[in-house]
């Protein structure tokens, strides 16, 4: 893994940064004052296109004062570097969402020394202290994924896994989940386990192979369908077998996210479920425990106010998030994130 923290890319993050600063103050926020920084973490995804949106309403809305957020765009030598301009223009609380969650490690050691706490969101870091990590429990992904295609397979059959990058926290989670559940409960389902990076041309690509060998496959776990959803419905609809359910040669597909997208899928038939990962909550409780972590709260094991359970980690505290299984017969449901957004 390439970290590329050169001085020229932290100086030309600093640089935007002061442009976009002077012409776009944010008020409001309480905590004295005090400077929030944001990073999104991409923007080729629809899931993280509707989180930005949120923050920004957030932001809007006067939850926090920030400073106009960066975008490391998948890329951990970026985010180092956007975490350097943002603290250097005076963020006192960096709230990210690092892709790759070993490689951050010596950036939240720095945070650390300098007293600045970082809410990561969806992903947890290997190492490194976090004021809080706000995600949903990525090992119900998995379970609810690998149920999910063993009940309508009825234990028989083949199946393949679109993983998401092992360097991440989430798809390892999801990967391990889910072959531990398919091993214990459907052991008459053979998996192909097919590595993505997250990227929606190799899930695609290595499909492709997978329907030449294996015809008869008849399941598809998506653990990401932000990316994977419209490359995967394409080629399906080349090949033929994209086919509405019930109907013989149906390939039954489970998917993670539940971005709008995905909503008119299953209602057209096209794929069958999703697990909604809550982007406005996400976005909601960075932004909340932002403001904590600079108002000087902490927070301790156990429920919370909002349907969630805050679990203890290694190097903080974690904010396990709600992630319905969303299907045909839920999927107009209006407390659903995905329905609000096209509400709004």
């Amino acid at each position: 893994m390439r970290v590329r923290t050169t001085t020229a890319a932290a100086c030309a993050a600093l640089v935007a940064l002061a442009l976009l600063t002077g012409c776009n103050r944010e008020s409001g926020g309480g905590s004295g004052g005090k400077k929030v920084g944001i990073d999104l973490p991409r923007s080729d995804s629809d899931f993280w296109n509707s989180y930005q949106r949120y923050i920004e309403q957030g932001v809007k809305a006067g939850e926090v004062s920030a400073l106009p957020p960066t975008d490391s765009q998948n890329d951990v030598g970026k985010l180092v570097s956007d975490v350097t301009a943002l603290t250097d223009l005076g963020a006192k609380a960096i709230v990210m969402a690092p892709q790759d969650t070993g490689a951050i490690a010596s950036t939240l050691e720095n945070l650390s020394r300098r007293k600045i706490p970082v809410i990561s969101v969806d992903t947890r870091p290997d190492k490194g202290d976090v004021y809080m990590v706000v995600r949903a429990d990525n090992k119900a992904y998995g379970e609810k994924a690998c149920k999910y295609l063993g009940e309508q397979l009825k234990g028989a059959g083949e199946v393949a896994e679109f993983q998401g990058d092992l360097s991440s926290i989430n798809g390892r989670d999801r990967s391990e989940a889910f072959k531990s559940c398919m091993d214990r409960s459907y052991p008459g389902i053979k998996v192909y386990e097919l590595a993505t990076d997250w990227k929606g041309d190799i899930a695609s690509a290595k499909l492709q192979s997978t329907l030449a060998g294996h015809p008869g496959l008849g399941g598809i776990y998506m653990q990401a369908g932000g990316v994977f959803l419209q490359p995967t419905l394409a080629l399906l609809q080349q090949k033929g077998r994209l086919l509405p359910p019930g109907s013989a040669g149906h390939i039954t597909i489970v998917s993670n996210d539940g971005i709008p997208e995905e909503f008119d899928a299953i209602k057209a038939g096209k794929i069958d479920a999703t697990v909604s990962q809550p982007a406005d909550l996400y976005a909601k409780y960075a932004l909340f425990y932002a403001k904590a972590a600079l108002d000087g709260k902490t927070f301790q094991e156990g429920p919370t106010d909002h349907g969630s359970t805050i679990v203890k980690i290694p190097n903080g505290y974690e904010d396990q998030l709600p992630a319905p299984l969303v299907t045909k017969a839920n999927v107009d449901d209006a407390s659903l994130w995905a329905n609000q957004l096209r509400k709004g």
